[in-house]
């Protein structure tokens, strides 16, 4: 008996240090992925190949980093809302394109992309501190453009890019109008309890039980759920219900956190809507209500009809 305890004590204790010695030599390369598998780290594809009018806009973040974004117009004099996109943690901004040529018809809207750095053509490596920098420098350019409608930029995240966007909107209430959060995890604390099961015990968020005597190793936490409270502006919460990378139920915790201080959120599931696909699997549904929150809570002419919505909860079907 003795021995059979002390083996399984040994096998357990394998386990955690095999997953301590994974997160520490790739949790990076886990976060961010700039580069898909058999793909290069280049653009496959640029706006003017799909005829969007666009512009190569180059910037500098605050320390030192080269950054590259698209700034797509639905035409060149458009005013209406601008969307600061921040992608998901894979791939580069080309592989969006085609869910912005949509987006830009569909709302009548500029999309300005952002490529993190070590993503596109973006110089530097990614890391969360960095990111932030970027996001920020980003809007700060966004918001010192003659040529669009600076009251009306709202800040567009999906799954990292919710926990990059909800940073950037906390930061700045007064430049950024709204923030929208599409399948975005509530910490990538939270995460390697699902990634690693084995971990959960001693990795986790605010929220987690264990004694989480590992998080220190985690470069990268992105606690999106200790910042949500913070957000003033009015917030738009997409859930796929299929997501088979981030479990439905962090946008649910999220939602739940921000709505408790802040009455001007909507949550809204598209029940077969998967990690990368709600909006297309959302149809005509989900720009609907991308529209309506947009004409409820950043309309053409400022005014104050919005402070009296309440948080709701809806459920679309995909048609």
């Amino acid at each position: 008996m003795v021995s059979y305890v002390s083996a399984l004590l040994y096998g357990v204790g394998g386990l955690v240090v095999a997953g301590m010695t994974l997160l520490v030599a790739l949790q990076e390369r886990l976060v961010y992925v700039p580069v898909l598998p058999g793909l290069t780290k280049s653009y496959p594809i640029t706006p003017a190949r799909l005829r969007l009018t666009y512009e190569d806009v180059w910037l500098q973040s605050s320390d030192g980093v080269r950054l590259h974004a698209w700034f797509i117009k639905l035409f060149p004099l458009c005013r209406g809302p601008t969307l600061l996109f921040f992608q998901e943690n894979a791939g580069n901004i080309a592989h969006r394109l085609e869910m912005v040529r949509i987006m830009l018809q569909q709302l009548q809207c500029n999309v300005f992309m952002l490529s993190y750095r070590g993503y596109g053509a973006s110089e530097g490596y990614p890391s969360q501190h960095g990111i932030i920098k970027d996001a920020q420098v980003a809007l700060d350019h966004l918001s010192q453009r003659t040529d669009i409608d600076t009251s009306r930029i709202i800040v567009f995240g999906r799954s990292l890019g919710g926990a990059v966007g909800t940073v950037v909107a906390k930061n700045n209430p007064d430049k950024v109008a709204a923030l929208i959060l599409e399948n975005t995890f509530t910490s990538i604390l939270d995460l390697v309890g699902v990634l690693f099961p084995f971990l959960k015990w001693f990795i986790g968020g605010s929220g987690s039980k264990g004694p989480k005597v590992l998080n220190f190793l985690v470069r990268s936490p992105w606690s999106t759920i200790d910042v949500i409270g913070e957000v003033k502006q009015p917030i738009l919460f997409l859930s796929g219900l299929q997501d088979e990378m981030i479990p439905p139920s962090h946008l649910q915790m999220l939602y739940a956190k921000a709505a408790a201080h802040n009455k001007r959120c909507v949550f809204v599931e598209f029940p077969t809507g998967m990690h990368m696909d709600t909006w297309l699997a959302g149809g005509d549904d989900y720009w609907r209500t991308v529209q309506e929150f947009l004409q409820q809570h950043v309309p053409a002419k400022k005014d104050d009809e919005s402070s009296h919505s309440d948080s709701v909860i809806l459920d679309v079907g995909a048609k």
